[in-house]
């Protein structure tokens, strides 16, 4: 039997993930002439060009790309490999979640607080970053899941799965006595109050503009965030006023000594897990999904 060379194909798999051999030279401490002789060897025993190379561009071919899909699962089921010996019977079971900077902080906890409570322990770790590129850390294998108020964008060649966990309507709160004004005559009220908002392409942000437009509201917008833990802060200060989900409306009110003025008719966040996987078999991936769609958003 004539056997792959699986340096050859973790060198292959370096490039083609790090963007170029310069990137991958510095993630695999080798260098550019070494890997470039490396990927011609391959590319002689699979008898396919993997790369078109343009200068010192390279970019993948058609059987490029079909190799990188298999080389993803070669790698992935190694990682998953590791993991399971490493989380053997005795020792915390390991979870790295990827939570979007535009998921509320409190439904980041309550959607991750049921894998907490498996057996044997958990060990999470939670990244935060925007979604394109926590979408290249799944790709790479450096996380488990990706918790996401967006689904995987249908142009993304990355490949992983979209897991509904569920939606809720969205609130608008504010310090009490900017709360006590806005409640009376909402939402014709919000027309010209001052408001906390997420940064422009945040999927709240434009559920929200939709919203406005469709109740010829025009609020004034006093400040915008990336944070939404920070905006909270801001909107407990009295700055202004900032949306929610309503599923957690007690919570919110109470944690950030705020109250609810009204909820958005026909406004609604959606949430969703992002996985490598079309079938999920993490133990902690499961309390996540499964506790969602049960308890949370029932």
């Amino acid at each position: 039997m004539d056997w792959l060379n699986y340096h050859h194909l973790l060198y292959f798999w370096t490039v083609a993930r790090e963007g170029g051999l310069a990137a991958a030279s510095r993630r695999l401490h080798l260098s550019q002439p070494t890997i470039s002789t490396q990927l011609r060897q391959l590319e002689e025993r699979l008898g396919v060009r993997l790369f078109d190379r343009s200068g010192r561009r390279l970019q993948l071919t058609e059987a490029g790309k079909l190799a990188l899909r298999y080389a993803d699962d070669i790698f992935g089921l190694g990682r998953e490999l590791v993991d399971a010996l490493q989380d053997r019977p005795g020792g915390p079971l390991r979870l790295v979640v990827g939570v979007t900077d535009t998921v509320h902080k409190m439904v980041a906890y309550r959607l991750i607080e049921p894998a907490l409570r498996l057996p044997g322990g958990v060990r999470v770790e939670c990244p935060g970053d925007k979604l394109d590129r926590l979408l290249a850390r799944l790709a790479g294998h450096q996380l488990d899941l990706i918790l996401s108020d967006s689904p995987l964008p249908p142009q993304s060649d990355v490949k992983a799965f979209n897991h509904p966990l569920g939606h809720s309507c969205v609130a608008f709160f504010a310090a009490a006595p900017l709360a006590a004004r806005l409640r009376r005559g909402f939402p014709g009220s919000l027309d010209g109050a001052p408001f906390l908002l997420p940064t422009p392409g945040a999927p709240l942000r434009r559920e929200l503009t939709r919203w406005f437009d469709r109740h010829e509201l025009r609020p004034d917008v006093a400040a915008e965030f990336d944070d939404t833990a920070l905006l909270k802060v801001f909107g407990q200060a009295g700055v202004g006023v900032f949306a929610g989900p309503a599923v957690l409306e007690d919570e919110v009110a109470r944690q950030y000594k705020v109250e609810p003025i009204g909820r958005a008719d026909g406004l609604v966040e959606r949430f969703y897990a992002i996985s490598g996987e079309r079938r999920i078999k993490h133990p902690g991936v499961v309390a996540i999904s499964t506790s969602a769609r049960a308890e949370l958003f029932a």
